[in-house]
């Protein structure tokens, strides 16, 4: 219901508010204090947490499965932004509803059905987001743009936190939002990988919505402090 709420303001206010998200990416977390570390997004100005479930074959890394997100669920009092790097990721939809997840997304190299996927997502209660690596074009959502509610721009290559952010990034989200303003769509544009301090305004400045921050984060020094700057950050 949170996360609906949050979803229904969005649409309606954000093109006037303009004021972007950020969702600490829990792949950097300290998984021996899990909780603590859940309790420092609560307690934080972020918006979302980030879930990376990765299976080691459509992504080279294992990161963690339906047990670890079900105890983040938890200790989590905000939405968990679920980002599926797995092969066939229609085969638990079902399973990542009943454990919590506010949003999924799904890549868009992973679903030979895309618009099946999308609609299957929504059917089970969740807002649908799909998900690109750095080599694919934007431009292949063209028809499904208006059905997706959030697009993940991978702006590193997935599997792999703490790498260096791609420039290009920037391009592909100034043509996505152009995209999504012609379709007159209330998706929002994710960005994840590389992302920080030093790139943050940039990406808000070029349209993207949300910021998906691991490292950066949890390798501060003060990570609430850290979260409190990325918010901050905002169009010139």
């Amino acid at each position: 219901m949170k996360c609906e709420l949050l979803f229904v303001s969005l649409q309606h206010i954000y093109p006037k508010r303009m004021k972007h998200l950020i969702a600490p990416s829990v792949l950097a977390a300290d998984f021996a204090n899990l909780e603590r570390d859940c309790k420092m997004i609560n307690e934080s100005q972020a918006d979302w947490f980030h879930i990376d479930i990765m299976d080691g074959v459509f992504v080279p890394n294992i990161s963690f499965g339906m047990p670890v997100m079900a105890a983040i669920k938890k200790h989590a009092t905000k939405p968990l932004d679920v980002h599926l790097m797995i092969v066939d990721p229609d085969r638990y939809v079902e399973e990542f509803k009943a454990i919590g997840a506010d949003i999924l997304t799904v890549h868009y190299e992973a679903c030979t059905h895309l618009h099946r996927s999308i609609q299957n997502i929504k059917a089970h209660g969740m807002k649908a987001g799909v998900a690109m690596n750095p080599h694919t074009p934007v431009s292949l959502l063209k028809d499904v743009i208006a059905d997706i509610d959030l697009v993940c721009l991978m702006s590193v290559n997935p599997g792999f936190g703490g790498q260096k952010f791609i420039p290009n990034t920037y391009n592909k989200v100034k043509e996505l939002k152009a995209m999504i303003l012609e379709a007159n769509s209330n998706c929002l544009i994710e960005i994840d990988g590389g992302v920080g301090l030093n790139n943050a305004k940039s990406l808000v400045e070029a349209g993207a919505d949300v910021l998906v921050a691991g490292s950066a984060v949890f390798a501060s020094e003060n990570p609430i402090k850290t979260v409190q700057l990325l918010k901050s950050v905002d169009k010139a």
